[in-house]
């Protein structure tokens, strides 16, 4: 059994973690600023932890995240909205993630990013989204940089649609759709196997099961 620290832990994807890690066994505990959120992500099987991750520092991250084994980066300030929470929470809020693990003895640490964030972006792209991807960019290189044993996943366009077990991962993959289900069972499965450490995929909806296709691209 592995408590694993998810921040942003009423995000889309990790309200669909959750569950996937309670029912492995797993303790989910869920990183939340809002205290409101709290009796959701307990019916959904997580211990909830108030944490602002915008306003706490690195060592109030890690002292949260103490118990912990394992730590999932799924905070994003979305890709339309707010400019400077682009900064500060997808790259700042990264960042000082990534330390609070290494300040809680923490290893592992899995990072949801987003396809073709390392792409040049074209003259025309707007103020956001430009924002928004240098900030997940940003913090992919950031975490790469570290000693944690990390792993990057960069899915594509994320929808609601209900889980296909199916996926298309690689380096590099044609960009398309994946269900927010899909992109948490493979966080899933990456947390439970070493062999995706120190890898960076991107991910859509595809034909190959997950185990499969971590199978193929390690």
């Amino acid at each position: 059994m592995t408590q694993v620290a998810i921040v942003g832990g009423h995000g889309k994807i990790a309200q669909q973690l959750i569950p996937l890690l309670a029912s492995a066994g797993h303790t989910p505990v869920a990183f939340v600023r809002n205290p409101a959120y709290a009796d959701e992500l307990e019916a959904l099987g997580a211990q909830v932890r108030i944490v602002d991750l915008e306003k706490s520092g690195a060592e109030q991250l890690g002292m949260a995240m103490m118990g912990s084994e394992a730590v999932v980066f799924a905070a994003g300030a979305g890709a339309d909205g707010d400019i400077d929470r682009k900064r500060t929470v997808d790259l700042d809020g990264a960042i000082k993630s990534m330390a609070g693990a290494d300040l809680a003895g923490i290893s592992r640490f899995v990072q949801v990013s987003a396809i073709g964030v390392d792409a040049p972006l074209p003259a025309d792209v707007s103020a956001v989204w430009r924002a928004y991807v240098i900030a997940k960019r940003d913090a992919d290189l950031e975490l790469r940089a570290t000693r944690l044993d990390w792993t990057i996943i960069r899915p594509g366009g994320l929808t609601d649609d209900p889980p296909t077990g199916l996926i298309d991962l690689a380096d590099e993959v044609e960009r398309g759709q994946i269900t927010r289900a899909d992109v948490a069972a493979l966080i899933a499965a990456c947390l439970d196997d070493p062999r995706t450490i120190g890898k960076q995929w991107e991910v859509v909806g595809g034909s190959t099961p997950i185990a499969r296709a971590i199978d193929a691209a390690v």
